[in-house]
């Protein structure tokens, strides 16, 4: 029975506090191992010294949580670690983006991202019907993305094709992979718009080196 796991990953809060709102879904079909990719990860951190932490691309880029205390070369050294595998890892992405004050108020940007995840399924729906089962893997965050996911996914596909689990980012790499492209997608957002950080600077460069190293390699993985 062929299944394939839908990875979500999300960047900005519902509200005022940041400009930007973008929904990132991870496609892995299940058949295709991950297994080998993780195992030379998890061996590249051994080799190097550096510890096996839940890749959380936040508070890496910033020092916070579990990177506290760290050096910056240890956190660049982690992300590119991290992004290498990334780069092998057998998955399709979409990251839908939206500027919130284009939005009167959280219900509008609902409906549209609604409507953006019902277009996305139906766009690939010969596809994503192969599979008996779809997983998706969400942490059950804010509401305004678990009511769009479930609202557009059950209405394109059969409920009984569709399951959900908890997706929490420090128990599965893939989770982790969605919140590391997420993030590369708002940096794109920022670097285009002339917002990014002296913190993006740091760790990406200018913006031509940012498009050259990161951006182009993982849009490669569009679906």
């Amino acid at each position: 029975m062929p299944e394939i796991s839908l990875f979500v990953d999300e960047s900005g809060e519902s509200g005022t506090e940041s400009k930007y709102y973008l929904l990132t879904l991870v496609f892995h079909e299940q058949d295709s191992g991950i297994d080998k990719q993780i195992e030379l990860y998890e061996n590249a951190l051994h080799d190097k010294g550096l510890p096996d932490i839940p890749l959380h691309t936040s508070p890496l880029l910033n020092g916070h949580d579990d990177y506290e205390g760290m050096d910056i070369q240890d956190r660049k050294r982690l992300l590119q670690a991290f992004f290498t595998m990334l780069q092998h890892m057998p998955i399709k992405y979409h990251t839908f983006s939206y500027k919130k004050s284009d939005f009167k108020s959280d219900t509008a940007l609902i409906t549209r991202m609604k409507r953006d995840v019902v277009n996305l399924v139906f766009d690939n729906l010969e596809y994503l019907q192969r599979f008996d089962k779809v997983k998706v893997y969400y942490d059950d965050g804010q509401y305004v993305v678990t009511k769009s996911l479930h609202d557009a996914i059950e209405y394109a596909l059969a409920s009984n094709a569709v399951m959900y689990k908890d997706g929490s980012p420090k128990d599965y790499r893939l989770a982790q992979a969605a919140d590391l492209i997420c993030t590369l997608e708002l940096t794109a957002l920022k670097f285009e718009a002339k917002e990014h950080t002296k913190t993006d600077d740091r760790f990406f460069g200018a913006f031509g080196s940012f498009k050259k190293n990161y951006l182009k390699k993982i849009r490669r993985m569009l679906i």
